[in-house]
Parts: structure tokens; sequence; C-alpha cells
């Protein structure tokens, strides 16, 4: 698959492309309708599939006060579109001037740097300055300069439309399982393993601290069955987003995971974090020893998981 970051070069589009739009906030279910359309027409065309698409959430720019918290970072959306076989991404950053581009001047620019032929939407889509632009001025623009619209009709599960906000709420509510069902894979954060306290060692759970970017949504405190992606090998793992209040009366919240069957020093690496199911409320135990049946609990409940057949990025 070929990437276009800000940069255009005439000969990626010299076949023409069909164009998937959206910001595609963390991808998920209701947008796979919008790809699989984009890759099957532009295959039945002899163009080129692409999906156009935002570094960064419009909103960060437009009213950066009520910007969401992402889902997915760019590194995922990447490989997931690779799986799903679409030829072209183009990721452009939403600055102040994009935002002040006119809508029928958007769709110019898109038919002549990216030989646009045709554009797939979802219902609601809404583009150029203020939204002025919507799927009725999209078709009236097809008409005045000859390109293909298709525009797809909302994806359900449980008679409720599959949104990124209704993800971002269940994974915010610690509902990991029903978010994973609606997203191509299991949620996921990636960080990098940072230096602790080093107090799980004393009692014989030894943790993994991760580093975590705060512009992403966190899974509501608790502990997780998770499966942690290191180098190019995945292990099961338990993984606590709090405070540890048994340990530590510092008020940050914290990602550390407990990895099965692992005993490596990874003090600076990358890792990939999949969250599965929750587990557990965060507690505050008595004592030291309460705290180790607990996680030993935890640790023989993870053992008895399945491990997760992902698509490794």
């Amino acid at each position: 698959m070929i990437i276009v970051n800000e940069k255009i070069t005439d000969k990626n589009f010299k076949e023409g492309t069909y164009i998937a739009l959206g910001s595609f906030d963390g991808l998920h279910k209701g947008h796979m309708a919008l790809i699989n359309k984009v890759v099957d027409e532009s295959l039945a065309a002899g163009y080129k599939s692409c999906v156009y698409t935002f570094k960064n959430h419009p909103l960060t720019v437009a009213i950066p006060e009520i910007a969401p918290k992402l889902i997915m970072d760019t590194k995922q959306k990447i490989h997931l579109l690779e799986s799903k076989d679409v030829d072209m991404a183009v990721f452009v950053s939403f600055t102040e001037s994009y935002m002040e581009i006119e809508a029928e001047d958007f769709i110019k620019l898109l038919l002549e740097e990216y030989n646009a032929k045709g554009f797939v939407v979802g219902f609601n889509f809404k583009f150029g300055n203020q939204n002025k632009g919507d799927v009725k001025m999209l078709k009236k623009l097809s008409e005045k300069y000859g390109f293909d619209v298709f525009v797809i009709d909302p994806e359900l599960s449980k008679d409720n439309v599959i949104s990124s906000t209704r993800i971002r709420n269940l994974i915010s509510k610690g509902h990991i399982e029903q978010a994973n069902d609606l997203l191509f894979e299991p949620f996921m954060l990636r960080g990098t393993i940072i230096d602790g306290k080093k107090l799980g060692r004393k009692i014989g759970f030894p943790t993994a601290n991760m580093s975590y970017n705060d512009k992403y949504v966190l899974p509501k405190r608790g502990v997780y069955y998770t499966n942690i992606k290191i180098g190019e090998k995945l292990y099961k793992s338990i993984s606590s987003v709090g405070y540890n209040p048994t340990v530590s009366d510092e008020e940050v919240i914290s990602i550390e995971s407990y990895i099965l069957d692992f005993d490596q020093e990874i003090y600076g690496e990358t890792v990939s974090l999949y969250f599965l199911k929750y587990i557990r409320d965060e507690m505050k135990f008595e004592n030291l020893d309460d705290l180790v049946d607990q996680l030993d609990k935890d640790r023989n409940y993870a053992r008895d998981k399945e491990m997760f057949d992902f698509m490794y990025d």
C-alpha cells in the first residue's frame, strides 16, 4: 500500500482513484462498509482505491476544548487498511488553513490532485468550511464535474449506529468486549516500557510499566486480561489501569502489566497492549498477602483464556 503524507506524487494517481472520505477516528465495523465499497468499486472500474483521512482529529483545530480522545493511532490504521487491500492511504494534517477550504474547492482539489473519479462517503458525511458540504451537495457536484458518488447507509449493532463516539464511551466505561465487537481488532494502546518502583518484583509479580499518550482514550480504571506484543511475539498479560492504591498514594494513572511466562528486561522498548476483557475493579487490599492472593487468581484467570490471533502491526 502506498502511504501519502502531505506530499503528492502524480504517478501515484495516474490510473484514477475512487476515494473513501472520512475522519476515520478509530477504524471500526461502521467504516468497513466504506472501505469494502471503495476497494470493490475501484477494482471493477480499473481505478486505485484510496482512503483520504487526517493525522489529527478535525476538532483539535476547529473546537479544541471539545476534541475527543483518539481510539487508534496512525500506525494501526495503516496496517488495518493494508489488511483490507486498500491501494493508497492519504493522511493529511487538519490545519486552520485546511479548515477554511470551501466545500466545492475541496472536491475540486481532490479531483485535480488525486485524479479522483468518484467518492465513497457515509450517509452523514460533511465537508468544507463550516461543514457546509453534505451528501446532497456532493451529488450535485458530481453532475457538474462528472464523477461517481457512492453513499453508504449506517451500520447497526443492537439497533444502534456504530460510531467512534459509541466505542469511546464503551472503552471509558470498561466495556471492552462490547467495544472490541465493533472494532476491526481489539482496542490497543502503544507505549514505551519505562522504569517503575519495582514493587511487583518483591511480591513475585514483576510488572512492566508502560507510558501512554493522554490524547488517546483510556479504559476505565481496573484490571484487564490483555495481550501484549513485544517485538514480533504476543504474550498473555494482566494489566492494571489505575493508581495502585495498595502500594502507592500517588494520584497519577499508570498502566502496568504482569506478563505471563516472560522474564526479560524490556525497558525502553515500544510495545502494543491489546485490551480483551475487564476482570475486576481496582481494589485497595488490607495487606500484601491479600494482594498476592488476588493477583494469583488473576494470573490463573489469564492463563485459562485463549490467545487472540491478531493482524500484527
